[in-house]
């Protein structure tokens, strides 16, 4: 007598319940992009419309004027736009270049060194980029004003390392982690030094995450303004302290129009950078999750 193996049983999802799933993860994806785009295409729409409608709510774009980004450049309203700027793409691009250079190390060093308190560090580093920033204010300001730092590059650009860095650690080291070691082994095995295979080898391979940190900690940066606020000068503000500044031709008037604009023009190429960038930015986000 032969025994028959059983069919396999195939289970069969019906049309209407696919089409169902389908449907509810396409307007979970639309209420999360309106969630987020709503703002920035209201604030759009406010900046190129006529200062006199800022607030009619149609919509869509009416009354459009380009009077507002002209506004928001003039200096003549005491509006330093173009040097604040300047200033927030100096202060961002120096936090970000030092805080990777530290970070790649640092990362590097507790994901491949063994060493007593490796945990210990890595927790404390981990918990500094939760510490409230309103609590550091005070004291900043005491030292800074003692060091007479206060309206100086120095005094806005190293506590942003400070609130960038773990971050930059955080990403790298759990990249770190998952490259095989089979290539810095190979790599020492042909003499090589642990420098020379860090920076030949390991390096080039954490290119991704090393890019998506740098846009990561470049915008958190450039965002920063409670300290901003208060260590900054008229010659040293950046971007986030110049807009909320903004004075229009009323002084009992808010400009609102004005500082859409210049949210606007601040906005955008970050958008763009994003968007032109996105594939490296979740190669460098996810590579490191993913075990081979």
């Amino acid at each position: 007598m032969t025994h028959r193996k059983p069919d396999t049983l195939e289970v069969v999802v019906p049309a209407r319940r696919w089409k169902f799933g389908s449907l509810r993860v396409y307007v979970g994806v639309a209420i999360i992009l309106i969630w987020g785009l709503a703002p920035f295409y209201w604030m759009a729409v406010t900046a190129f419309r006529n200062a006199d409608y800022t607030y009619d709510t149609t919509p869509w774009p009416t009354h459009l004027t380009f009077e507002n980004f002209r506004n928001a450049f003039d200096t003549d309203k005491g509006n330093h736009f173009t040097r604040a700027l300047t200033n927030s793409v100096v202060i961002g691009g120096i936090t970000t270049a030092i805080a990777l250079v530290l970070g790649v190390f640092a990362a590097y060093a507790l994901a491949r060194v063994a060493f007593r308190g490796k945990y210990l560090i890595a927790g404390l580093i981990l918990s500094a980029s939760m510490f409230p920033v309103v609590a550091l204010v005070t004291p900043l300001f005491q030292l800074f004003t003692d060091l007479e730092w206060i309206g100086k590059y120095q005094a806005m650009i190293i506590p942003n390392i400070s609130f960038v860095l773990p971050m930059t650690v955080y990403i790298l080291a759990s990249f770190f982690a998952e490259l095989p070691w089979e290539l810095e082994e190979a790599a020492r095995i042909d003499g090589a030094s642990k420098f020379q295979a860090f920076r030949l080898i390991m390096l080039p391979l954490a290119a991704p995450a090393v890019f998506t940190t740098a846009i990561l900690a470049f915008i958190a940066a450039v965002n920063e303004y409670l300290l901003a606020r208060l260590l900054s000068s008229d010659a040293t503000e950046p971007v986030t302290v110049a807009i909320a500044r903004f004075s229009g031709n009323d002084p009992q008037a808010i400009p609102y129009a004005a500082i859409m604009a210049a949210g606007t023009i601040v906005t955008i190429p970050l958008v763009i950078m994003v968007l032109l960038f996105q594939r490296r930015i979740i190669s460098g986000l996810t590579a490191g999750g993913v075990k081979s």
